[in-house]
């Protein structure tokens, strides 16, 4: 299910629905969940399955049993657009969590953020702790090892013949790692890693160090 590394001397696990736990800081790492982006396809006419509005809850409600952490950090692109329906089921799902949580605004995060302090959440630009800095957008390398998103990594691996199979995957770079998406239907964008990158693809339910 999940896959323990070790980055600055602190343990970091990382979850087969691409969310990261730092057992140290009791905190639970998630980017990109686009929240109302269900909604927003079937306003417009796609034959998006509702089902898959619940499917985010469901996913985050397993992660708080698995894990029960202090504070959970959203790095970016909680939301996907504007206020639409799904903003009731979010606010029903944080007034039922006794975690503090936190949001690292993205480019898609323009739901004002009084919305968001209403019901308790912390909006931050970035988030700083200790040797390690949570953003939305990659940082350049710096002082600090960045956890970030926006970037949706994905892997194609590929079998002895022309057949590929596309995965959702945990990028890291030498001060850097980048969270895939965790919300339904937001894609990916392919990644090829070069010398001192690593892979982490996630495979149906488990998370494995591609060589």
């Amino acid at each position: 299910m999940h896959l323990n590394i070790q980055v600055n001397g602190q343990n970091f696990i990382l979850h087969a629905s691409g969310a990261i736990y730092w057992p140290e800081q009791e905190i639970l790492l998630i980017a990109d969940v686009h929240l109302g982006k269900v909604s927003h396809f079937r306003k417009y006419g796609s034959a998006v399955p509702l089902p898959a509005i619940s499917s985010n809850f469901a996913k985050l409600d397993q992660l708080l049993k698995t894990f029960d952490p202090e504070h959970i950090v959203f790095l970016g692109d909680l939301f996907h657009s504007s206020l639409n329906n799904e903003w009731k089921l979010f606010e029903k799902w944080v007034w039922e969590t006794d975690q503090q949580i936190h949001l690292v605004a993205g480019n898609h995060d323009i739901i004002s953020p009084l919305k968001y302090e209403a019901i308790g959440i912390r909006i931050h630009s970035e988030i700083i702790i200790d040797e390690f800095q949570f953003t939305h957008h990659p940082q350049e390398d710096g002082a600090y090892f960045n956890f970030c998103g926006h970037i949706h990594p994905g892997y194609k691996m590929y079998g002895a013949g022309r057949q590929s199979l596309k995965l959702r995957c945990f990028f890291m770079r030498k001060r850097k790692m980048i969270l895939p998406a965790f919300g339904e239907f937001t894609g990916n964008y392919f990644l090829k890693p070069i010398d001192g990158e690593k892979v982490f693809a996630i495979t149906g339910k488990e998370v494995i160090l591609i060589a």
